[in-house]
């Protein structure tokens, strides 16, 4: 059974780990990044099996206009099984209704977002970063 937790004192090394087992692109070997991507996150709900993280959204928002959900990650062995959708529903409570939930998908991922509700829309703009 997945348990959802919105604790975030979480361990950078279980979050690495989730990035790593699903495949999204993040400094997963880079662990005082990755801790603190975790500290200055306003949202941070993470899944689990029997101890073990197997699902992480992150996200920052106002709590008032808009929420920018910057990573969903469920383990590769862990998907196809409502865990993703689960960590955005969870994310929407605690956001609210008056809050736009918006995300930069990856390529690979195009295709799952509008199937949990999410609308594609060709008006964003982007400047990466440099590392």
């Amino acid at each position: 059974m997945i348990v959802y937790s919105d604790d975030k004192l979480q361990k950078a090394k279980d979050v690495a780990q989730v990035f790593l087992n699903s495949g999204i692109n993040r400094p997963s070997e880079d662990l005082p990044r990755i801790q603190h991507m975790i500290d200055e996150a306003d949202i941070l709900v993470t899944a689990w099996d029997n101890g073990i993280m197997v699902g992480v959204a992150r996200a920052i928002t106002d709590y008032s206009y808009c929420c920018y959900l910057s990573d969903l990650a469920v383990d590769r062995n862990y998907q196809k099984q409502g865990i993703g959708k689960e960590l955005v529903s969870k994310v929407q409570e605690m956001i609210g209704e008056q809050c736009m939930l918006l995300l930069l998908s990856a390529p690979g991922a195009m295709d799952y977002y509008p199937r949990i509700g999410f609308e594609s829309v060709d008006n964003a703009f982007v400047i990466r970063r440099k590392r």
